[in-house]
């Protein structure tokens, strides 16, 4: 039985290079300190129409927004619950992709898998190749769009553009751990559902979900019937047309950071946040190949988070252990018994630069003795 750790007021203070959650500004901290209103003034109703439309603006969508007090985790299950009657599709990759499985068979759905090793990523011609050949119909597919257990970035765009070809089937994208780092050109693909959690790429404090929903899995919701209750399409969206507001309760001090947050967001811009992103990514690759090598498949790595590796045997556990007391900063160990060891991961999202994560790279080499 676990038993209780009393928190402390001592700890210190590390800077974040995990998968998430990430860094955070300070001025976006100090939103959250705003004095407490009602969820239902109109004061709620400027801040959360604020950051909806800003979301719009900056992902360049025309697409709907829902914003709701949750981890990206509610938008699996409600996606599945919206939009899927009994088939669904998910290409498995890494851990987070076969969660998606998993979830989606929870909820009694029947779930096929088009399984690749972890390292690989996920071939839009082997989903067509797939379609084509069943008898069965699929609802959604389902694709996560950055494997963060295994620093696999999954060709979405491609992927969109052949289930476009079937306009029966619906596309759902789990790009928690990529939206606001990598840029998606969502209207022009075919994406029927994306989601994020504002702790990643985003570079806020947790506790919200991002999601954009197309007209077409509006109204496939409104025709299926049966959805979820608290990440319903036509619930949050409808409330919102009318109210301007979430249909429950909202974590408001996390809506003010996000509106903080999301100012230095649309002042960098889309593209030029996303060439940043791709900076880090390209430094780090650089440092891993000439120190261990990556651990994705070639052409395929994540812009936001780097698996490598361990080629050169070190001890990651130590490694990660000393370079936080001594140097003050966290990175991550490879995911799960899999790649506990074989790997270690490096996030290098949200308000990062290249010069924040080559101390971190020079912290590793110090400790490494690389």
């Amino acid at each position: 039985m676990t038993k209780k750790r009393e928190y402390r007021d001592d700890y210190d203070d590390k800077t974040l290079y995990i998968p998430g959650p990430t860094e955070v500004r300070e001025d976006v901290i100090e939103a959250m300190t705003e004095s407490t209103f009602g969820h239902r003034m109109d004061r709620m109703t400027d801040l959360y129409t604020t950051i909806v439309e800003d979301t719009k603006e900056f992902l360049g969508t025309d697409n709907d927004v829902v914003i709701l007090t949750a981890s990206g985790t509610e938008f699996w299950e409600a996606s599945t619950l919206n939009l899927v009657d009994e088939n669904i599709l998910v290409p498995t990759c890494g851990s987070f992709s076969e969660r998606h499985a998993n979830v989606a068979e929870r909820l009694g759905k029947d779930v096929d898998r088009l399984e690749y090793e972890w390292g690989e990523a996920v071939k839009p011609e082997d989903i067509r190749e797939h379609l084509e050949s069943t008898d069965k119909h699929y609802d959604v597919v389902a694709t996560v769009m950055n494997e963060s257990s295994t620093g696999v970035r999954n060709p979405i765009e491609e992927i969109g553009d052949v289930i476009a070809d079937y306009p029966d089937t619906y596309f759902v994208v789990d790009a928690v751990s990529a939206l606001g780092g990598d840029y998606v050109d969502i209207d022009n693909h075919d994406i029927d559902v994306i989601f994020a959690s504002t702790q990643k790429a985003f570079a806020m404090p947790p506790g919200l979900a991002v999601c954009v929903v197309s007209d077409d899995a509006y109204d496939r919701e409104v025709e299926k019937g049966e959805s979820s209750w608290y990440g319903g399409f036509r619930r949050t969206i409808d409330y919102y047309d009318r109210k301007g507001q979430t249909h429950s309760t909202p974590a408001i001090p996390i809506m003010l950071a996000y509106r903080q947050q999301m100012k230095h967001m649309l002042d960098e811009g889309h593209a030029a946040r996303d060439e940043r992103h791709r900076e880090m990514m390209e430094y780090v690759h650089d440092w891993a190949d000439e120190h261990f090598a990556m651990f994705p498949e070639e052409g395929y790595e994540s812009q936001t988070v780097a698996c490598i590796e361990n080629t050169q045997g070190i001890d990651v556990a130590a490694t990660i252990e000393d370079v936080s007391e001594e140097y003050d900063m966290a990175f991550s160990n490879g995911y799960g018994s899999q790649l506990g060891e074989e790997t270690f991961r490096i996030g290098h999202m949200g308000e990062h630069t290249v010069e924040s994560v080559k101390e971190l790279t020079d912290a590793i080499e110090d400790v490494a003795d690389l």
